[in-house]
């Protein structure tokens, strides 16, 4: 395509160029032919009559040098009627003189379309093809003018200035589309710059919005493995600075394995993987099994139920529900001071429906949401669900409550345990 644009450009740049010689200098090729050729014929051997021809024909070179050579477009702006009036006139008498010098008439049926305008182009170029008729018909050579000669000088000049318009007018039709043409190719070129440019900062707006939310994901990731298990990590290390080495013991195995647990939860953030309870069970059995642990390590007793017909639902919708249980029993252990926990996991025709809730202290009028709520409302906003926090005063009983509500998406293919994504 490349290719074939580079060939066209050449062809229209050489187009071009030929157009612009023949506008300014087609009148000085045509007046040396006529000079040329005008000894063939028997005219009169006397220095007036080349004294004649040849002031004739250096008087309308000197009127198209002065219009058009020297200055192009300036009889088409100034006085183009009087330019071509003026070539009529001294066409014909160079005709008159020599019937070669009809060679000149081209130039002036082009400078008629370009100089004149509307019907005025007709007039200029039936004047022109006046003086071709009378060339085609002998010139002076004619003898004695009759009716008959008369009527087919109008009617060649008819002929000649109808056929040279056509020509003239298809020409200046195929110039202008050619003229067109370029115009939307360059506008095409500028549109498939811009679309590049555009499909350029496209593309790094779609790679920065792919880094922010890797680090996005990361952070919630992070937050849900590794920040919880130190925190519990924490919590049991405090726990076994005790004197009974029972209970030492007991607080540092809890420990050992919440360590061990949270590294392999680690990896399975970097590596994009569902948490390892997911793999290896369904969303009910995986949420049991970690609030059971989670009870067992923060005290506090919990009550899991599971109401309607449990269904494999897409891998991302299993995975925010299992991170927002595990976010709010986190919640419950550090803020809430609760002594217990509830969470029912609702399945319905078109949603499924996680609620946690608890008996602690509440949220409170001025509590400011942490990263985790965020988190939570991040995830559940990915997957097209809502969420809701709601929590009473402090100290009042009432606790708080979260409950996300998620589509009801039924997963592709039912998998297995450790199929999970």
């Amino acid at each position: 395509m490349g290719v074939a644009r580079a060939d066209d450009g050449r062809l229209e740049r050489v187009d071009e160029r030929m157009d612009s010689f023949f506008a300014r200098y087609g009148v000085v090729v045509s007046l040396g032919v006529g000079l040329a050729l005008a000894p063939i014929l028997p005219v009169p051997a006397t220095v007036a009559y080349w004294g004649t021809t040849v002031a004739l024909a250096a008087a309308l070179l000197l009127w198209s040098y002065a219009f058009v050579i020297r200055h192009p477009g300036r009889a088409e702006v100034r006085a183009g009627p009087v330019y071509i009036a003026g070539y009529a006139v001294l066409l014909a008498l160079l005709v008159h003189q020599n019937p070669f010098f009809a060679f000149a008439s081209p130039v002036g049926y082009a400078h008629s379309y370009a100089f004149l305008r509307g019907r005025w182009r007709l007039v200029g170029m039936a004047a022109i093809a006046v003086s071709v008729a009378y060339s085609q018909l002998g010139g002076r050579f004619l003898g004695e003018v009759t009716p008959a000669l008369v009527v087919g000088l109008v009617l060649l000049t008819a002929l000649n200035a109808g056929v040279a318009g056509g020509f003239t007018y298809m020409h200046a039709l195929t110039s202008e589309q050619s003229h067109r043409r370029k115009q939307i190719i360059a506008e095409l070129d500028a549109a498939l710059a811009e679309n590049a440019a555009l499909h350029a900062r496209l593309v790094a707006q779609a790679r920065e919005a792919g880094v922010l939310d890797e680090r996005a994901r990361m952070a919630r990731e992070i937050h849900d493995t590794l920040a919880q298990g130190l925190t519990g990590i924490v919590t049991q290390l405090e726990a076994a600075a005790s004197d009974d080495p029972e209970v030492r013991r007991r607080h540092v195995d809890t420990a050992r394995a919440l360590a061990r647990e949270s590294l392999s939860e680690a990896r399975r953030s970097v590596e994009a993987l569902a948490p390892g309870r997911l793999a290896d069970a369904r969303l009910p059995e995986a949420i049991r099994s970690m609030a059971e642990d989670w009870s067992g390590t923060a005290g506090v007793a919990v009550h899991v139920d599971v109401t309607g017909e449990p269904v494999p639902l897409l891998p991302e919708i299993e995975v925010t529900l299992f991170r927002v249980a595990q976010e709010a029993l986190a919640n419950v252990r550090k803020h809430a001071r609760a002594t217990r926990a509830g969470l029912t996991l609702s399945y319905m025709d078109d949603v499924v429906v996680l609620d946690v809730r608890d008996d602690g202290v509440g949220l409170g009028p001025h509590r400011t949401p942490g990263f985790g709520l965020a988190a939570m409302e991040q995830r559940v906003r990915r997957v097209s669900g809502t969420l809701v926090v709601e929590g009473g005063d402090v100290d009042s009983g009432d606790g708080a409550a979260v409950n996300a509500t998620v589509p009801a998406l039924p997963a592709a293919v039912s998998t297995g345990p450790g199929e999970g994504p």
